[in-house]
């Protein structure tokens, strides 16, 4: 997935970056509770900018960052250290009050998780802390007000002026999209667990603030169950006839395709998983209003007809260089593993499987011809043990462990009873594909030494044994 981008120069303000902007004084708690609020028939929610009154936060107790998150106290503006999460009571007997408030508290969140995906344009692992911490609407609050440190104002300080969320989510239901927040019952939850495993501090280790979304499935049920197919944008014959088997099958089996609208194998795959009925995820490294590239516009409408375009830059971001590599962590985090179809020895598909690796999902690649140098970074990794070698859909089922019925016709077999540390490994060994020791150990969460004994275990009763290329079950072991 490697290829040239249109450069195109970066947002700038031309304010001074160490002026704290104050936020409009927020009305009486009187005028708010005479307040109304009315929706369009259509359109996009009418949201307001988050404010707490001093009254409120100056009863609330400070909260304490992490130490990467420490801030200077200096004479200008106030540290982030007196941001405070304020703590919402339901008036007594006021339901219609309540309703209203709670209204405008979702309201409140939405516009500070859209305000801040605008001003980091990316992953921002610090920024993630402090939302952690504080909350999302004290960190909007922060963000836009407070004197921060090194770690936050490097990513914040080029757009903490511009607030544009109205127009961002005008723009998003112009084109039939929505913005999907951590808040919101379809984020993919659990798929975005993977990111808090990584060590700390790692910029680019940070689940997106938000994603932006255009199509009508739901986020969270169209990937609970899906594959990543990527592979080089250059691809061959023989690229594209692997990928729309592999693709096509996973895609009627009811497995989504998640992949990133490129040229060559990324497209093959979206194509396939259309023309076999079933669903597809394309990622952008851009907002998904625009269609890059610019061929596939016919594409991306199509998959957003039955599937989902996403992204986790706002409506009108351009595609950037660096973008496309952020976008790659998407990509694996929303998907069971990773299928690498054709590979150069610098392509992108490799950055990838890097991901997959690190959020705990299976990295997997098809061999190619030894003299084509679009598949020398598949075999690099092959051989250096950074993906699984499979050939067909069967094998890509196999790796993710699904859920198998026994065939009604075969005679019963007494089923091994298996407990403990062994029973976590041999659950973790999908059939007849090897696995090494770490493999297994980053499978099972297991101690090496303890998977290592674990498997000797398990070849003292007949269930697994030792091949050239890891450890597998046998046919005792997989009944």
């Amino acid at each position: 997935m490697s290829g040239g981008w249109a450069e195109e120069p970066e947002d700038t303000v031309r304010e001074s970056a160490s002026t704290p902007r104050a936020l409009p004084q927020a009305a009486s708690a009187t005028t708010r509770a005479r307040s109304t609020v009315t929706r369009a028939p259509a359109g996009p929610p009418a949201l307001r900018r988050a404010a707490v009154p001093e009254e409120v936060t100056g009863l609330l107790p400070t909260v304490d960052l992490d130490a990467h998150l420490e801030l200077p106290r200096g004479d200008r503006g106030r540290s982030i250290g007196d941001v405070t999460s304020p703590v919402l009571v339901e008036p007594d007997g006021a339901s219609e009050s309540g309703r209203l408030a709670a209204v405008r508290a979702d309201e409140d969140r939405r516009a500070a998780w859209v305000y801040l995906s605008r001003v980091v344009l990316g992953p921002c692992a610090p920024l993630s802390a402090l939302i952690e911490s504080v909350g999302v609407v004290e960190a909007a609050r922060a963000v836009r007000e407070c004197e921060l440190p090194e770690a936050l104002r490097g990513p914040t300080v080029q757009r903490r002026e511009i607030d544009c969320v109205e127009s961002d989510l005008e723009a998003v239901w112009r084109c039939g999209g929505r913005v999907v927040t951590p808040d919101d019952p379809e984020w993919p939850a659990w798929r975005m667990l993977g990111f808090t495993t990584l060590p700390r501090p790692d910029p680019d280790g940070a689940a997106p603030l938000v994603l932006w979304v255009r199509g009508p499935g739901s986020l969270a049920d169209l990937t609970e169950r899906a594959v990543a197919v990527v592979g080089a944008r250059c691809s061959t014959g023989y690229g594209d006839r692997v990928t729309g088997e592999i693709a096509g099958d996973l895609a009627a089996r009811g497995l989504t395709v998640v992949s990133g609208a490129a040229f060559g194998i990324d497209a093959m795959a979206h194509r396939a998983a259309l023309a076999a009925g079933g669903s597809t995820v394309a990622v952008l490294a851009c907002g998904v209003d625009r269609a890059y590239p610019a061929q596939h516009e016919r594409l991306l409408a199509e998959i957003a007809e039955t599937g989902l375009v996403v992204s986790e830059y706002p409506p009108g971001t351009p595609a950037r260089k660096h973008q496309f590599l952020e976008r790659n962590r998407v990509i694996a985090a929303l998907s069971d593993g990773v299928v690498v179809i054709e590979a150069g020895i610098r392509s992108g598909a490799r950055n990838t499987v890097k991901w997959a690796r690190r959020l705990g999902r299976p990295a997997l690649a098809t061999p190619g011809p030894v003299t084509s140098a679009a598949s020398v970074g598949c075999h690099r990794m092959i051989r250096d043990e950074e993906a699984l070698l499979i050939a067909d859909a069967e094998n890509v089922i196999d790796e993710l462990g699904p859920l198998r019925l026994s065939v009604a016709s075969a005679p019963a077999v007494e089923e091994p009873v298996v407990s403990g540390d062994p029973g976590t490994v041999l659950a973790a060994m999908p059939e007849r594909v090897d696995h090494l020791p770490v493999e297994l150990a980053a499978r099972t969460g297991l101690q090496l030494p303890a998977v290592r004994a674990a498997l000797t275990t398990l070849e003292f009763a007949g269930l697994v044994e030792e091949g050239r290329s890891g450890w597998r079950r046998t046919p005792r072991g997989r009944s």
